[in-house]
């Protein structure tokens, strides 16, 4: 049984992460656990010196928020009846990376699918502060999808790989589940720039050959042009469905975020990012 965190704060981009989530594991029997978390700042100073004033306005934006996911929830099983399916209601009062990690440590969450932006994100902003902060500071695998972002399977997924650090099949295992599950052909792009180290690129291709073993190969130099840009029109030309990473110094994650919450972005990202944390061999 798959456990799969669905952080929500209700705006149209967290419902679509969980329509993405219920889709793409429509064959798989699943623990879906909707989370939802209530900031300090709901609170109003006034109401913080009356407990009982303080405690009542809690119990109302907790019930609030609780009525809220059993609404989605209650969607989700009229529009998608699945038997493998089952449905969990958190609300927690933290915050919101805190309530993320306690909740992937009590539920053994296996795969957390957000969208990448909340209720207030621009559109010139790819990821949103809590999808930066969650990504940064937990270890669980992160599903991130886009906002106009709709699954229609997962038959191609590429995988960008800089060769700084080794990687291990422990880091990839998210990456290697969803590949045999939906049968998905896999393209790791090679990215060769200043940082990489050929004895370590060496060492990652005779490990993806014994791990991903059907993988195709590409490489891209990364000193000579807007790799951001690049790997994105890649993806579109040849219609990939997912791009994995792993968060690391100089990863391809990192260049997002330094590239794009101050740049227009170059094309509609129109696709879910796999980020994985790596794992010291």
């Amino acid at each position: 049984m798959k456990a799969i965190l669905l952080p929500t704060d209700f705006s149209s981009n967290s419902l679509n992460a969980i329509e993405y989530a219920v889709a793409m594991f429509q064959d798989q029997p699943c623990n879906f656990y909707l989370l939802n978390v209530q900031k300090a700042s709901a609170f109003i100073s006034d109401d913080m010196l009356v407990v009982d004033s303080s405690a009542t306005i809690y119990k109302t934006l907790v019930d609030a928020a609780k009525k809220s996911i059993e609404n989605i929830i209650t969607t989700q099983q009229q529009k998608n009846p699945n038997k493998k399916h089952h449905f969990f209601s958190i609300v927690d009062y933290d915050n919101f990376v805190d309530a993320i990690n306690q909740a992937v440590e009590k539920y053994q969450i296996d795969l957390i699918v957000m969208g990448t932006k909340g209720a207030t994100g621009l559109d010139r902003i790819l990821f949103g502060s809590n999808t930066v902060h969650v990504i940064n500071r937990c270890k669980t695998p992160i599903l991130a999808i886009p906002k106009n972002c709709r699954y229609e399977g997962l038959r191609k997924v590429a995988f960008t790989a800089n060769h700084i650090a080794l990687y291990n099949s422990e880091t990839l295992l998210a990456m290697k589940s969803i590949l045999k599950k939906h049968d998905a052909n896999l393209t790791i792009l090679h990215l060769a720039d200043k940082h990489s180290i050929a004895s370590k690129q060496s060492i990652n291709l005779a490990f993806f050959d014994e791990h991903f073993s059907d993988a195709r190969h590409e490489y891209i130099d990364a000193e000579d042009q807007d790799i951001v840009s690049a790997i994105t029109e890649y993806m579109y030309m040849n219609n990939f469905k997912m791009l994995g990473m792993v968060k690391k110094q100089h990863s391809f994650f990192e260049r997002l975020l330094k590239t794009y919450p101050e740049e227009q972005i170059a094309y509609n990202f129109n696709f879910p990012f796999l980020v994985m944390t790596n794992f010291d061999p």
